[in-house]
């Protein structure tokens, strides 16, 4: 595929440097020569100094022959402008926005992104997107990672194994004999900072990130049997009270999902705004570093503390005073690498990227086939595929035992007219399944063959 991506930041990067990995022809377009030279240095990716929504810019980076242009730059008005030049100047077929400002995305606007007025098949809000993410952590305490599938009826789970998790030194392959109505497979483990796909005969050690395709309702049952039987969060501190901050409060209001919800938001008029716009949450104005405002928030009290601010020094170190406070748990937003690194040892529960977030819904519109979704695992070491089967892949027909699948990829779970289906040797897909799949990032291209339709079915 030949991909002009507007914007070299780290979201721009990111995609880049995922795309060029897999051999495709990307272009990548910044106003800043310290990013595009990164790029050039860095990358197989051409690399164009110029503003993303001037036709010469667009025209030098190869727009005319381009089948995608991905808008990411700091600027939602430049990201617009671009997918309208590719449209109306050089006919891209697709083009993706990133737009951060919520002025744009309000529902009775809906029809502001359509063909006749702004020519964008897909808007992308990172807010939204982390929101959500944020939700669903809440929502699952004992999990490292979690996102769903199928229409919400599978998930896969990150889950950390500690000393006392039960199934260590279990070989995978006796689980489901222990355990045959599980509907549960273990497809990736992240051992030593490096990812791989096991087999039946391995185990897990303590320490382990072990990805688990599990059905959706056996999810809390998988959790238990890993050694994780955390209650439901009833009481939790917000910090941050900016767009992550204030649609999580707001969904909580919405969902019940806290008997007691109290936000710390620094900047006074922020504070007071979101006052009059959450009805049960108490807002607290100061900073989420002050221990004072911290026990004002009763934070010793609190079954989680979660840190969204745009700062990620304040989002690590609010969450790991929070801890030594008396918070019985944490989640943190960090956008830099080095501080996802130091968090796990600063006592961080979990961590939320907004970077992997945004590039994971990208790459669900950038990868061929029938994909329906992506989830980004591990910054890039492995993927998380939803796709359907086609009558002419060559996944349909053979039980999988007789298929010569590679070997950095586990089918974790079909799903067939909305039943679950946990896969063994003997499984056969068939056309129209939904396949939810564990794919190293070095298998990738040779998994989406398995979805791409073959000219001889037209």
């Amino acid at each position: 595929m030949k991909i002009v991506i507007c914007g070299a930041g780290q979201v721009g990067y990111g995609i880049a440097e995922r795309l060029s990995a897999e051999r495709n022809d990307v272009s990548v377009i910044d106003t800043s020569k310290v990013l595009v030279g990164n790029i050039r240095e860095t990358l197989d990716a051409k690399g164009i100094v110029g503003h993303g929504a001037f036709p010469e810019t667009l025209a030098e980076a190869g727009a005319s022959e381009a089948d995608m242009l991905i808008a990411v730059t700091l600027h939602d008005e430049v990201n617009m402008v671009a997918c309208q030049v590719a449209h109306a100047l050089f006919n891209v077929p697709t083009k993706i926005a990133r737009i951060r400002s919520q002025a744009y995305l309000q529902s009775h606007w809906q029809d502001l992104f359509s063909t006749d007025n702004l020519p964008i098949d897909v808007v992308i809000s990172p807010e939204i997107e982390v929101a959500k993410m944020v939700l669903r952590r809440i929502a699952l305490p004992g999990a490292v990672d979690t996102v769903r599938f199928a229409n919400d009826t599978i998930s896969l789970i990150a889950i950390e194994c500690g000393e006392e998790c039960p199934v260590l030194g279990t070989p995978l392959g006796q689980l489901s004999e222990l355990f045959p109505d599980l509907g549960a497979t273990v497809v990736g483990v992240l051992r030593d900072e490096e990812i791989f796909i096991p087999n039946a005969v391995d185990i897990l050690y303590a320490g382990d990130l072990a990805y688990v395709i599990v059905e959706q309702s056996q999810v809390r049952r998988t959790l238990t049997l890993f050694g994780h039987e955390e209650p439901e969060v009833g009481r939790i501190v917000i910090a941050g009270g900016g767009n992550v901050g204030t649609t999580v409060a707001r969904e909580m209001e919405k969902r019940n999902l806290a008997s007691r919800l109290r936000l710390v938001e620094a900047e006074r008029e922020r504070a007071l705004h979101i006052t009059d716009e959450l009805r049960r949450t108490i807002i607290l104005h100061g900073s989420a570093l002050d221990p004072t405002i911290l026990r004002e928030a009763d934070i010793a009290e609190a079954d989680l503390m979660v840190s969204l601010t745009n700062d990620d020094q304040v989002n690590v170190l609010s969450s790991a005073m929070a801890k030594r406070l008396g918070a019985k748990s944490n989640l943190a937003l960090i956008n830099s690498p080095t501080f996802q690194d130091l968090a796990k040892h600063l006592g961080i529960d979990a961590v939320i990227n907004p970077r992997t977030v945004t590039i994971s819904r990208i790459l669900q519109h950038v990868r061929r086939g029938r994909i329906r979704a992506v989830h980004s695992v591990q910054n890039g070491l492995a993927e998380a595929i939803e796709a359907e089967a086609l009558e002419t892949s060559p996944l349909v027909g053979p039980p999988l035992r007789e298929l010569d699948l590679p070997d950095g990829m586990r089918i974790g779970a079909v799903s067939r007219n909305g039943v679950f289906i946990r896969p063994t040797g003997q499984t056969r897909i068939r056309a129209k399944d939904r396949v939810v799949i564990f794919v190293r990032s070095d298998a990738v291209r040779q998994v989406e063959q398995f979805f791409r339709v073959s000219l001889e079915f037209f």
